[in-house]
């Protein structure tokens, strides 16, 4: 599931990166050069001064996030050059916030019990009273992130200009034309299928194509089935079920299951734990279903500002990194969508804010420029708004105070 309004952060982002580039180039200071620390086992701690960051501006951060300016947000963490120099949590009663939704059957709570009714508190937003928090389609990106590797490592041989219908019997698709014959695993990636697909609406809306596919038994089927609204490749349209075909393409192409892929390339190699949901038909919900710590949420982005490098090990190969990292299509309002992550351009230098995002207040934020990253977790399902973004984008910006982490004291 997705998160909406990203144009505003644009904005936020264009501007104050403007401002503060130039102050910083004006202090003539140089990028860290700090050694790389590795938070496989956890994040080394520090002050935000350590970093070269402002922590009376994160402090006032942190203070509209408790007192509920933006909404039902359940953790918050900053990380710069490797040092976790900011960490909150916040409690929320979910289940009386959802308590009456929790027994209704509706978009968001088809089947009343399970992993799939989003307002059940044991399963969400934490997973059975741990840590991991419900991702939602932060698993998109990270999804992303697996079939990577196993691009690199040999396990999916097939290229991305393969063609989506390869892996289903044609006889029992529907809606099967020139147009559809055309998609392929590269427009997957990219959400450009062609696929008629509205994920526009809330999520309470009984026609919002995303809730009705969670609804079914079979969501690959009522994916591929889709007529078609556009010729594959030229029009973004963002869709929750394109990326579930994820999961099915990988166990067809590879004959092994996305998740325990990740969990021994992925997930083990970085010291990550994890849960992730599965569809009735047991594949795992590529489009929504992981749950991670906020500190291992982080990691994600850490692993990318390394080209792909963990520790002296090369997770994910540099150009696959920078592939899924480059404008493979315009996305909405200016922003532009590469594979499975969302990109926003800087207007005082080249390049992109790096962003997972996912209903409910999921969300990182990779400043490669910086060599910054911040996350967010949250639970706002109903609303799913995002209108407080650009402020939390502003005052991140505005807590950097030198380019360089070698700070001296």
């Amino acid at each position: 599931m997705r998160m909406k309004k990203t144009g505003a952060v644009l904005v936020f982002v264009s501007c104050v990166v403007l401002v503060q580039g130039t102050l910083l180039r004006a202090q003539g200071s140089e990028p860290t050069s700090n050694a790389t620390k590795w938070p496989t086992h956890g994040w080394a701690k520090g002050a935000p001064a350590s970093v070269g960051l402002d922590e009376k501006v994160l402090a006032a951060l942190d203070s509209d996030l408790a007192n509920g300016k933006y909404s039902w947000v359940d953790s918050f963490a900053v990380v710069r050059c490797g040092t976790e120099v900011f960490e909150r949590t916040y409690s929320h009663d979910y289940g009386t916030i959802y308590g009456k939704e929790a027994k209704t059957r509706g978009p968001l709570n088809a089947h009343l019990t399970g992993w799939y009714n989003y307002f059940d508190p044991a399963w969400h937003p934490y997973y059975r009273g741990t840590d991991l928090h419900s991702m939602q389609s932060v698993t998109k990106t990270v999804s992303s992130i697996i079939m990577g590797i196993a691009i690199a490592r040999g396990d999916f041989k097939a290229g991305l200009d393969t063609p989506l219908l390869k892996y289903f019997d044609v006889a029992k698709v529907k809606n099967v034309d020139e147009r559809k014959r055309r998609i392929t695993l590269r427009n997957v990636l990219t959400m450009s299928t062609g696929l008629d697909w509205n994920e526009d609406l809330s999520y309470d809306d009984p026609k919002n194509d995303s809730s009705l596919m969670e609804a079914t038994e079979d969501w690959v089927q009522y994916t591929i089935d889709r007529p078609m609204a556009k010729d594959p490749g030229q029009v973004f349209k963002y869709s929750s079920g394109v990326s579930e075909l994820l999961a099915y393409v990988f166990e067809k192409e590879t004959g092994q299951d996305i998740e325990r892929y990740g969990e021994k390339y992925l997930f083990t190699p970085l010291g990550m734990d994890h849960f992730w949901k599965r569809t009735p038909l047991g594949l795992p919900d590529t489009e929504g279903g992981l749950f991670l710590s906020t500190a291992d949420f982080a990691k994600i982005g850490y692993l990318y500002l390394h080209d792909g490098m963990w520790d002296g090990k090369q997770i994910v190969s540099k150009d696959w990194v920078k592939q899924s990292l480059s404008p493979s299509i315009d996305a909405n309002e200016g922003n532009k969508y590469g594979y499975q992550w969302w990109l926003f351009p800087r207007r005082d230098r080249q390049g992109y804010v790096w962003m997972a995002m996912g209903i409910g207040g999921q969300l990182l934020m990779v400043f490669p420029e910086e060599n910054l990253i911040a996350v967010l977790t949250g639970w706002e399902i109903l609303k799913d708004d995002d209108s407080g973004y650009p402020e939390i984008v502003n005052q991140l910006l505005l807590a950097v105070r030198s380019q360089s982490c070698n700070v001296q004291r």
